[in-house]
C-alpha cells in the first residue's frame, strides 16, 4: 500500500519512517485530541528507528497494527465501592409515636415505684395512664426484609426499653438515656445492641418485637392483668404479638 504526499513540501524520504509509509498533511481542522495522538504516534515511531526491518513490503495489516499500537487509547475504569459496615444507623425521619396493646387489648402502663411496664385493661378515667412509645427505625447493615430494627422510648421521658442478661436470662429493663445522640449509630455486637429490637409484622398493625441482642427472645405479656411486661422465648405460654398503631 502506497500513501501519497499531498502537501507543498518537497518529497523527501525520512529514514526514520518505515519504508513504504509516507505522511499526509491536510489543512482540514482537527481536534486537539487528534493532534496529541499524532504526536504520541510520532514519538513511538522514533523509538522504533533502531529496530531492524524484517521485510520491505508494508501491508495493510501492518498499518492496522501500527494504528492500534500507537493511536488507539486504552481506558482503565476503576470500580469504586464502599466497604460494608456493621453499624445500625438511625433514620431521623423514621420516628413515630405509637400506641401499643397486646393480644387481649390491654395497654402498657408505667408503674413509677417499680419502674416497670405492666399490661392492664384501662377503663374510664384511667386512660391517661396509657403509655405511648416513640419508635425509631434503624438501617440494618445487611437489610432483612421481614424485620426492621427499632428502638423504643416512652413518650415524654428519656426511658428506653432494653434487653440484657440478669442471672444469665435475657430480661426487659427501662434505662435512662440522657443523650439520645448516643443511640444515633449502634455497632453490631456492641453492648448498645441491648436497645434494639426487631419489629416483624405478622398482620395489619400486628407485630412481634424480638431482641436484637438475644435471638429468639420476645417482648411479651402474661395472661393475667397488672403483670410485668417481660422477655420470653417463642415457645412460652405468653402473648408475644402486639397491635402497634402510629399516632398522627
Amino acid at each position: 500500500m502506497e500513501a501519497v504526499m499531498t502537501c507543498n513540501m518537497p518529497k523527501r524520504w525520512n529514514p526514520k519512517m518505515p519504508k513504504g509509509l509516507d505522511l499526509e498533511f491536510t489543512h482540514h481542522p482537527i481536534s486537539m485530541r487528534r493532534v496529541v495522538n499524532i504526536i504520541i504516534a510520532l514519538e513511538r515511531l522514533k523509538a522504533r528507528s533502531s529496530e531492524s526491518v524484517l521485510g520491505t513490503e508494508f501491508r495493510d495489516e501492518n498499518l492496522l497494527n501500527l494504528i492500534f499500537e500507537n493511536i488507539v487509547e486504552e481506558q482503565i475504569v476503576f470500580e469504586c465501592s464502599s466497604a460494608p459496615t456493621d453499624d445500625y444507623t438511625r433514620s431521623d425521619d423514621m420516628e413515630h409515636q405509637c400506641s401499643v396493646t397486646d393480644s387481649k387489648k390491654r395497654s402498657l402502663v408505667l408503674v413509677q415505684n417499680s419502674m416497670e411496664l405492666q399490661a392492664m385493661m384501662l377503663q374510664g378515667g384511667n386512660d391517661n395512664r396509657k403509655v405511648y412509645l416513640n419508635m425509631s427505625t434503624y438501617m440494618h447493615p445487611s437489610p432483612i426484609t421481614e424485620a426492621r430494627p427499632v428502638a423504643l422510648c416512652i413518650k415524654g421521658t428519656n426511658l428506653y426499653l432494653s434487653c440484657h442478661e440478669d442471672k444469665s436470662v435475657p430480661t426487659l429493663h427501662l434505662e435512662t438515656v440522657e443523650d439520645k445522640s448516643n443511640l444515633s449509630i449502634i455497632t453490631s455486637g456492641s453492648d448498645m445492641m441491648r436497645f434494639l429490637f426487631y419489629k416483624r409484622d405478622t398482620g395489619v398493625n400486628i407485630s412481634t418485637l424480638m431482641s436484637a441482642r438475644f435471638n429468639g427472645w420476645y417482648i411479651s405479656t402474661e395472661d393475667s392483668d397488672n403483670k410485668k411486661v417481660e422477655m420470653c422465648q417463642e415457645t412460652a405460654q405468653r402473648y408475644t404479638t402486639f397491635t402497634i398503631q402510629h399516632q398522627s
